[in-house]
């Protein structure tokens, strides 16, 4: 198939892509390239790779590209609440109005993947885990606008919307201010960290199998369209205090600490339940051990702390 990709220079598209083509599709990717990452160079000697260096907000340019995709996957986002707190109608322009853009060009005919969060789900209840049918309540601007979007994507009746948990794991075009992979590398390079809101818990998936869902998605498009579906690892709804327990695991001298001074920027906390994808035979394959064990092998090559959304 034809699959245009926006952001597929970041984080996980630097992960699909190459996977896409390896299975025998034709990937377009639109990416600004805003943090000068080289990640997508592996991939110009497939021939059914095609890059469009460009602002993922020009209607012009995307109009023709929508138009003779099958599959389009809208990944370019300004991803995580201090990002969108900082640059507030950035993120507006192209973590909403732009793929709205998308969705208004494409036809019923064209497949949408689309990621969205269960950031969506802000606090939840203690001991009670989160569904789709959980009411969203976002505390973040980025939360705020991917429950924005995941309607419009359901409402356009041929759409995917992959509410995905914390991302994790080693990429090409890396990122450090993603929680596991931040604490590891602090523990790898600090052998330390502070927690502000110890207690709190989210859930988390590799990014391996973030590409996985996308893939499957595909796949078993026609009994999932019109729908939200959450991907995370349902054995790591961890708070930080297990999160940084388990990284302790794999380095003893990781040192804890917790202050009751302070107050973390991200005021999510909650349980997810992963029940709805797994009953369409989607299953995550990596651990968080197994993603923290990455994480330490590559944090031997990663000194250095440019790989961030902030």
């Amino acid at each position: 198939m034809n699959i245009l990709m926006t952001g597929g220079a970041g984080y996980i598209g630097s992960i699909l892509t190459p996977r896409l083509l390896a299975i025998g599709h034709q990937v377009t990717v639109v990416d600004s390239f805003m943090y000068g990452q080289t990640s997508l160079l592996d991939c110009c000697s497939q021939p059914g790779f095609r890059v469009v260096r460009s602002d993922v907000r020009r209607a012009d340019l995307l109009r023709p590209l929508v138009s003779k995709a099958d599959v389009i996957i809208p990944l370019a986002c300004l991803v995580g609440a201090p990002v969108c707190s900082q640059k507030p109608d950035e993120a507006r322009s192209i973590n909403l109005d732009a793929i709205k853009m998308l969705i208004e060009m494409s036809s019923p005919s064209q497949m949408i993947l689309s990621p969205t969060t269960n950031s969506g789900y802000g606090i939840g209840e203690e001991g009670m885990f989160c569904t789709e049918e959980t009411p969203m309540r976002p505390v973040s601007l980025y939360g705020t606008l991917k429950v924005e979007l995941e309607d419009c994507l359901l409402a356009s009746g041929h759409a995917v919307s992959l509410r995905l948990a914390t991302v994790c794991g080693i990429s090409p075009r890396m990122r450090l201010d993603l929680l596991v992979n931040d604490f590891t590398y602090r523990a790898v390079t600090d052998r330390f960290v502070v927690l502000f809101e110890a207690h709190f818990k989210r859930n988390y998936i590799h990014v391996q199998d973030v590409a996985s869902a996308f893939i499957h998605a595909m796949k078993n498009f026609e009994t999932m369209k019109g729908q939200a579906y959450n991907v995370g690892l349902s054995e790591a709804n961890l708070s930080k205090m297990e999160l940084c327990l388990e990284i302790q695991k794999q380095i003893p001298d990781f040192c804890i600490m917790e202050s009751e001074i302070g107050k973390d920027p991200d005021q999510r906390n909650y349980i997810v339940s992963n029940d709805k994808i797994e009953k369409t035979g989607f299953k995550p394959a990596v651990t968080i051990q197994q993603a923290i064990t990455e994480l330490i092998k590559g944090y031997q090559i990663i000194r250095r702390n440019d790989f961030t959304n902030l």
